[in-house]
């Protein structure tokens, strides 16, 4: 009975302590930025806010180029976001359903791309877009940050679709459909959940990059968000009520996203497959 309890506690209070040691900077973050700026440099930890305030958040907004930068960020992210999609929707589907030489070796050469570190290719990046012209400028970025982020999705989208039967699609087509239609009728449909899980690490991965910003945009109009970030300073320090509340406006959309997405995430692969 002992080890039976423990084998049923024991997860239980790792899964909390995780749960924990997740949650609390993102509540230490957002707590702050309604503290007043004597409870956030008080020698004495303010656990639980009493007083709050808004005005972190007016610094925030009206911080200079605030709405530029949010469209620049907004910008580059859908872009590159829905254009991985795109390409990696037509390779999963021809890597899955189709036979060709050199399949393996693409494949393995996407994994390879999904493992290399971006940090070490920044020098040679930096040299590309110089040579090009296109230093501050939205259009590298763009395409950096698609390519950043299309390995992974190409090889989760594989998986999505190769799970699906064939015979769903050879059905649809049976029954009169073209490949295209069925494709977009059948198979993508139940693609949902793969293209919204991939979708949100995608959006993650470019919302949060910043050595590229860093490298390729040194003019503040052609920046984003993440170095927006590091612009409140003063001549006394870090502002850092201003800067949680900065942070905590930059996490809202990876928030509400996330919230948006996984309730559709996790609904089944083959919803609606069976042939009414």
């Amino acid at each position: 009975m002992k080890r039976s309890l423990f084998g049923r506690v024991w997860p239980n209070v790792v899964a909390v302590l995780l749960f924990i040691g997740f949650v609390f900077p993102v509540y230490w973050m957002f707590s702050t930025a309604f503290k007043p700026t004597g409870d956030i440099i008080s020698e004495t930890p303010v656990w639980f806010p009493t007083d709050f305030t808004f005005e972190h958040f007016k610094t925030a907004v009206h911080a200079e180029n605030f709405g530029h930068l949010v469209v620049n960020s907004l910008t580059v992210t859908i872009l590159a976001v829905v254009g991985s999609l795109v390409l990696a929707l037509a390779g999963a589907f021809a890597l899955s359903r189709m036979r060709f030489k050199g399949r393996k070796g693409f494949v393995i050469g996407f994994m390879i791309a999904q493992m290399a570190p971006w940090e070490v290719m920044v020098i040679a990046i930096y040299m590309i877009v110089r040579d090009a012209d296109m230093l501050n400028s939205l259009v590298p970025l763009t395409l950096f940050y698609l390519v950043m982020i299309l390995p992974f999705t190409l090889l989760t989208l594989r998986g999505f679709v190769g799970a699906i039967p064939a015979e769903l699609e050879e059905s649809a087509m049976v029954d009169g459909c073209t490949r295209p239609q069925a494709f977009r009728r059948v198979i993508l449909p139940l693609l949902a959940p793969g293209l919204m899980s991939t979708s949100l690490f995608g959006f993650i991965t470019a919302w949060n990059e910043f050595p590229l910003v860093l490298v390729l945009n040194k003019e503040q109009e052609a920046q984003t968000l993440p170095l927006w970030l590091s612009s409140f300073q003063t001549n006394f320090g870090d502002d850092w009520g201003a800067t949680m509340a900065a942070s905590s406006l930059f996490a809202v959309p990876i928030l509400v996203l996330f919230v948006f997405l996984q309730r559709k995430a996790v609904s089944g692969l083959t919803d609606g497959a069976v042939k009414g």
